[in-house]
């Protein structure tokens, strides 16, 4: 099953004003902030690269892998109903 795209336009608006684009690979896409892959959005979820700065800002994020064999990425789900972290 691959990404819906009013699924990445919903969290484009929602993580706005972050310059964020979107590109879609292989039924799935890739978010990109300032030429550099930030996040993947897969089966119609938002998996944040595990940087320090995602880690921090989200300490008690669940991970898991955006595809078979990948590394383990943030798979944020409630913080985008959260205002304050949206702004971090």
């Amino acid at each position: 099953m691959g990404t819906r795209a009013e699924t990445v336009e919903h969290l484009l608006d929602s993580l706005a004003p972050l310059p964020l684009s979107a590109h879609k690979m292989f039924g799935e896409y890739a978010l990109y902030l300032d030429g550099k892959v930030v996040a993947l959005v897969c089966d119609d979820q938002l998996y944040l690269k595990p940087t320090p700065g995602a880690k921090a800002a989200l300490p008690d994020c669940p991970t898991g892998p955006p595809y078979p064999g990948a590394k383990l990425h943030l798979l944020v789900t409630d913080a985008l109903d959260d205002p304050d972290l949206r702004r971090r």
